[in-house]
């Protein structure tokens, strides 16, 4: 079964309170450290890597996050899904050529640039073109920014969700959706939808999700500002 096969496979039959649980490396090392501790799938957040590599989120170029993807790639052996932001302006073949050239077998990919929702008809058109472009070969896990960049509104998100799915997106991520509206996104979302997890005990943890609803739990940069902290905590005890 190939990387992406595997990844998929992780996506079917989730027991409710039982979602995928896909941390986000940073760097090689991250990468290895989660393996380790058994984790089948990885996806990278945007914001941890551009952080890693001194940048502000969103200002990373295109060849700088895509060679931080491929140092993960290479240094594990489980299917990594990789946060490309819009796509950096890419046509979508070439934005596949360089995903799939960096070893991912997944992306996330926005519906907003600039802080600015797209238009959710042309977004459907940019997203059917990578599904068309990649055929098989990647899982598109579909953000869907109402929650930060629009009204709010559950029913706008469903409906740009529908969309989506209907332009082969394989998975959908309305990203900040408050926990009590998941039920409600759950019922109108057709397929797997994957839900922003808090690693640091002040949200729901991933069962909860996964009970509301939830198919996948990602942490965005969640993760790299907690070890973050860690290491400024250790930096202040040697001064």
């Amino acid at each position: 079964m190939s990387k992406v096969e595997v990844l998929r496979a992780l996506h079917r039959g989730r027991a409710p309170g039982d979602p995928l649980v896909l941390p986000g490396p940073w760097d090689a090392a991250g990468a290895r450290v989660f393996v380790e501790a058994g984790f089948p799938a990885l996806a990278t957040p945007s914001a941890g890597v551009a952080a890693s590599l001194g940048y502000a989120d969103g200002a990373t170029p295109a060849d700088e996050m895509f060679a931080a993807v491929a140092r993960i790639t290479r240094a594990v052996d489980v299917p990594v899904s990789a946060d490309v932001e819009s796509g950096y302006g890419l046509a979508p073949k070439e934005l596949v050529e360089r995903l799939l050239e960096a070893g991912a077998v997944g992306c996330n990919l926005e519906d907003s640039d600039g802080g600015v929702l797209r238009d959710p008809r042309e977004q459907a058109e940019f997203l059917a073109e990578v599904r068309s472009a990649a055929a098989d070969r990647l899982f598109v896990n579909a953000r869907v920014d109402v929650f930060v960049h629009g009204d709010k509104d559950p029913e706008r998100a469903i409906e740009r969700a529908a969309l989506y799915v209907a332009a082969g997106a394989d998975c959908i991520y309305p990203i900040l959706a408050p926990v009590g509206v998941l039920p409600l996104l759950r019922a109108g979302i057709q397929g797997p939808v994957n839900m922003l997890g808090r690693p640091d005990g002040e949200g729901p943890s991933a069962t909860a999700l996964g009970e509301l609803g939830a198919t996948r739990v990602t942490f965005g940069p969640g993760l790299q500002r907690r070890a973050t902290a860690a290491l400024r905590e250790i930096a202040n005890s040697l001064v």
